[in-house]
This record gives structure tokens, sequence and C-alpha cells, in this order.
């Protein structure tokens, strides 16, 4: 982690104005400061619309009754690509248009689903006729065998609707 925190702070910064001098070289200082404006602009508009297709998509999801995971997915991509947008740069400019973009956005919510598929730990519930139940964390059995001792008891309750209806008689009150 603190050499990718390196690499976006220090690195990153060091590519921008690399890629800058080098096309502002290309083409000049005018055509070079016209075109991160302009690119500023474009992808702020991109966004804009981004936005409000993903809030709709996500309102439409929870009047389905269905959780919006998809939603919020490329809701939180499409505030990270207009954020790259707003930072000058050639190279978080073409991430955040990418972010921007629907079928990126797909592209990279299938392999983030993929990774964290990989490094969940699922929850078994390990349960026989007559013996209670448990959570275990990963495959298999558990530690303390297939069926061990559980937690969950059995019993039966009466609504009191009047303190002398308790067993034992009458109490002070």
């Amino acid at each position: 982690m603190p050499l990718l925190l390196i690499a976006v702070f220090l690195l990153l910064p060091i590519a921008e104005l690399y890629v800058i001098i080098q096309v502002g070289q290309a083409i000049g200082l005018i055509p070079t400061l016209a075109i991160l404006v302009l690119d500023g602009f474009v992808g702020a508009a991109l966004a804009r619309s981004q936005g409000r297709a993903a809030w709709e998509r996500f309102n439409r999801a929870l009047a389905s009754g269905r959780v919006p995971a998809r939603e919020t997915f490329d809701g939180a991509m499409i505030i990270l690509g207009g954020a790259l947008l707003v930072a000058p740069g050639f190279i978080t400019d073409v991430f955040g248009f990418a972010l921007l973009l629907p079928p990126t956005r797909a592209l990279l919510r299938t392999g983030v689903a993929r990774m964290a598929r990989r490094r969940m730990a699922f929850t078994w519930f390990v349960a026989a006729p007559g013996a209670s139940g448990y959570g275990h964390t990963g495959p298999g059995p558990g530690p303390r065998g297939p069926y061990p001792r559980g937690y969950d008891y059995e019993g039966t309750a009466q609504e009191i609707q009047d303190e002398n209806e308790l067993e034992g008689g009458d109490r002070d009150v």
C-alpha cells in the first residue's frame, strides 16, 4: 500500500508533467492548454450525464425492491472518473474518461467482482436434525466437528396481563 501511495502522489504528477511538456513541444503551448481545458469541460458534461443516468437506475432498483449494488459501484466510478478529469493532465484524463464510459465500467465491475469473490470468506451453516446449527467461516465442517454443541435454546412463553397471574402468587409492587 505505501508503494501505491508513492506512485500516486509522487510518480503520477511527474509523469503528468512529462506528458504535458511532450505534448506542448509537439503541438505548442496554446493548443495543449486548450486541450486540457476542453477535456475538462467535456468530462464534466459526461460525468453529469452519466451520474444522472446512474442515479435514475439506482432509484429504479430501490423502487423494484432490488439491492442497487451495480448502480452504487457505477456511481462511485463516475465520481472517481469526474475527480480524475478535474486533475490537470492527460494520464488522469484517460483514466477519468475510461471510468465514465459504460463499457469500461462494466469491465471494471466484472473484474472487481471476480477479485472480491476470490477473497471473500463464506459462512457455512451446519445443522442436523435435532442439532443446533452454528456459523463457520471457510470450507469444511469446522474446527469442532460437524455438529458441535449449539447455543440455541427452545422454550415457550406466555403473555401475562396481570401481576397476579405470575406463578408463585401475589407480588407487592
